[in-house]
């Protein structure tokens, strides 16, 4: 479980984070905090992996604040300003996040974050980290569909959007497959094509340059053989 800390002197914005982030099992809210010098005896006894931070803020912005700490946790800056973007990249925080958030670019900094997790930082035994992540969200129609990883049979490129193919449905993203791949658990997920990310689990058959899923013969590109041949060699 991570555990995390919000800092904004606005409560609206402290709200949207927690709305956000309670989609997301594997982090806890421990404190809530409206301006910095508030979270310093948090920091103090608890031990913090993620902190949202607002950077102006009364008593100390958030960028001095983050820069009074020895040894802060990962940091993902929350603002409606621009210009702390360089404070923001010297301090190699996680993200920078401008307000209003949207929940499709907070989700990417959440993935920033489970990224940059070493093994050591990872959470306790059963929680969830980015190989072991169970759902993802796809922005369709306005809307974000929630989309258990166990149901997805392929996902197909379409030039700046992707499809994807579940046992029950089709969903059609604004996303690039390469992202895509990059955010998807390699222990679930193989790209065989550069149009083809595959459920591993959801293969039939695999034969001369095709792997067949849900009866349908899926291409296999050439850059993509070893991986598929590791695969079947285990």
């Amino acid at each position: 479980m991570y555990r995390c800390i919000i800092i904004d002197d606005e409560p609206i914005a402290i709200r949207v984070i927690r709305n956000h982030l309670s989609v997301f099992t594997d982090f806890k809210i421990v404190a809530e905090c409206s301006n910095a010098l508030e979270a310093m005896p948090v920091l103090q006894k608890e031990k913090i992996d993620l902190l949202f931070c607002d950077i102006q803020m009364p008593q100390i912005t958030g960028v001095d604040f983050i820069r009074s700490l020895s040894h802060p946790p990962k940091v993902i800056f929350t603002t409606a300003y621009r210009d702390y973007a360089i404070d923001a990249f010297e301090l190699n925080v996680v993200d920078y996040l401008l307000k209003p958030i949207s929940f499709e670019r907070f989700t990417k900094a959440i993935d920033h974050f489970m990224a940059v997790q070493s093994p050591k930082d990872s959470p306790a035994a059963g929680a969830t980290n980015q190989n072991s992540r169970d759902f993802i969200f796809l922005k369709a129609d306005k809307k974000h569909y929630k989309v258990n990883l166990d149901d997805v049979l392929y996902f197909e490129s379409l030039g700046d959007y992707v499809i994807a193919f579940t046992t029950d449905q089709k969903i059609v993203t604004k996303e690039r497959i390469g992202h895509l791949s990059d955010t998807l658990p390699t222990s679930h997920f193989l790209q065989i094509h550069r149009g083809y990310i595959i459920s591993i689990n959801k293969i039939e058959s695999v034969g001369a340059g095709f792997v067949e899923i849900n009866g349908k013969k899926l291409p296999v590109g050439r850059n993509y053989k070893p991986e598929l041949q590791k695969l079947l060699s285990h």
